[in-house]
């Protein structure tokens, strides 16, 4: 008697799981790295839960769990096309050679989504919300449907957006045009930012319930908006708002699988056209005005590279229109608000301090012509020096600028020295940092994705990376905060413009010392190195 054929969800759910062990196999690290992932995870699920079960009760507990669903709902459309993300089965592309139906695909493909750390906070955070707003036997009942409703809807909604947009964001143009999604984050942490703000005032609450009665009628938070509506006997809301939401659900399913047809049933056209016409080359075969102003040796051209790179390379590109955007928006919104202080331009340092991390990944594979000319780690020291110096050419001016742009928000000009000292040595504390990072933890960035800046199993490396790079940068920004509080205590604000020479000389020695030790690190690591950013 033949064996059963074991179904296609199955077979995606296993297939699934096998990718996440056998990444987690790879290197110690990277499991270091998930388990750290998983039990940062669990602590925020358990903080949320503890949060709707405080809030349970009070007069605006339906508000607050309707706009919350709404945010991680609009976080599961945006989030995964701009934000790492190591999970390999989100490009159906690499299905296209497979006999599969559109229909089973989809079912196995979403039911594959729903096993890894996101789909399980967001089904804390719906259990939390739908607790907080269940009356009753109604309410109870209501919750139940509401639950696995938001939290299925939630991950169709990122699988469909991400299969709808895979032509697009992996063309040269499409990825271009992929810019303005910095800017679109960029303002929709100002709008969370400021509508925390506002709830944190007196009678706050009272002030975002109309956005709460809109938001409450959009999927996937009108699930919630039913359990609210179930326990106060309004049955009829409730029923609309639940079948409001599968009915979401459903669209949201048949769009994904009409995504998926035409994907594996159209020719790609992404490059059509992409040849020059006669292979004509510009008259200048030389660099031009940037290689004649920037210093000579290998320094210079590093230099020139990486500023190539931040112009004509699309995710190197993105990176820096949303780093620049949101580096300019959050301090001058804060300062327009009231709400703000000079130290809000030290948030420039920090997004444009991150864009040091991981400087080998944006090489990819080509690492190994790198890799070929450095054989000492004086070379090295040339090449993270080159790299640090790019960066520097734009994040220098660009600090200047936030900072005085905030100050002359805030009119008050006696902070600018200050502000500027304290950004100066953060953004030097960054840069140090970075290298160090890049030399210890590089990882992949892939170039066929348009949604995916890291390589599959390498993604809680790169959080964890970061993050921690952040951790040791503000550590060592101690003295110079400490010296700042110092000052204010005790009156001494005369000397508060000792501040600027003082951080801009800590943060230039903080990025040499930063070089120094990631060069002998990075000259003794290049088959790592290269073996890791080669995943891609």
């Amino acid at each position: 008697m033949p064996a059963a054929v074991p179904s296609l969800t199955s077979v995606f759910v296993r297939l699934k799981l096998s990718l996440l062990r056998n990444g987690l196999r790879q290197s110690g690290g990277r499991t270091a790295a998930y388990v750290v992932s998983l039990v940062f995870g669990v602590l925020v699920a358990a903080g949320m839960l503890l949060a709707f079960v405080l809030v349970r009760g009070h007069e605006n507990a339906g508000t607050v769990a309707i706009l919350l669903t709404g945010v991680v709902a609009l976080a599961w459309a945006v989030m995964p096309l701009f934000v790492p993300s190591g999970d390999e089965t989100l490009d159906p592309s690499r299905l296209v050679m497979l006999p599969l139906l559109p229909r089973p695909l989809v079912r196995a493909l979403l039911v594959a989504s729903l096993v890894g750390i996101g789909p399980v906070l967001t089904l804390f955070l719906a259990f939390g919300a739908a607790l907080s707003v269940a009356h009753g036997v109604a309410g109870t009942v209501a919750a139940v449907l509401a639950v696995p409703l938001v939290t299925v809807t939630c991950v169709a909604l990122s699988r469909a957006v991400a299969a709808a947009n895979i032509r697009l964001l992996t063309s040269r143009k499409g990825r271009d045009l992929a810019l303005l999604s910095g800017l679109v984050i960029a303002v929709g942490m100002q709008v969370v930012n400021f509508a925390a703000q506002r709830l944190t005032r007196p009678g706050g609450m009272d002030t975002v319930e109309p956005a709460a009665a809109v938001v409450g009628w959009l999927p996937p938070a009108a699930a919630i908006g039913a359990v609210d509506a179930a326990g106060e006997g309004a049955y009829a809301v409730a029923a609309a708002r639940l079948l409001l939401t599968a009915a979401a659900l459903a669209g949201l399913v048949h769009w994904w699988r009409r995504s998926l047809v035409r994907l594996m049933v159209e020719p790609d056209g992404s490059t059509i056209g992409a040849a020059p016409e006669g292979g004509a080359r510009g008259k200048d075969g030389g660099t031009g005005l940037l290689g004649r102003i920037l210093p000579g040796g290998r320094t210079g051209t590093v230099m020139e590279r990486g500023l190539r790179y931040m112009w004509r390379d699309p995710k190197t590109k993105a990176a820096w229109v949303t780093s620049l955007a949101v580096g300019l928006i959050v301090p001058l919104f804060n300062a327009l608000q009231g709400a703000g202080s000079i130290y809000w331009a030290c948030f420039s340092s920090f997004m444009l301090g991150m864009l040091m991390y991981n400087q080998f990944g944006q090489d990819t594979s080509a690492f190994w012509m790198v890799a070929q000319t450095v054989s000492t780690p004086a070379d090295a020291y040339a090449e993270l020096r080159g790299r640090a110096f790019a960066l520097l050419a734009v994040t220098l001016p660009f600090t200047l600028v936030v900072t005085v742009l905030t100050a002359a928000v805030l009119g008050d000009w006696g902070l600018l020295a200050e502000g500027l000292g304290l950004a100066f040595g953060l953004l030097g504390a960054m840069l140090g940092t970075g290298a160090l990072a890049s030399a210890l933890f590089p990882y992949s960035i892939p170039q066929d994705s348009g949604y995916k800046n890291v390589a599959p199993g390498q993604a809680g490396l790169a959080w964890i990376s970061i993050f921690g790079g952040v951790l040791v940068s503000g550590a060592l920004c101690a003295p110079l905060i400490g010296a700042a509080v110092y000052l204010h205590l005790t009156g001494q604000h005369a000397l508060l413009w000792l501040l600027l020479p003082a951080g801009a000389l800590y943060g230039a020695f903080l990025t040499w010392a930063g070089l120094r030790l990631a060069a002998p690190r990075t000259a003794n690591r290049l088959p790592e190195i290269l073996a890791a950013v080669s995943k891609g």
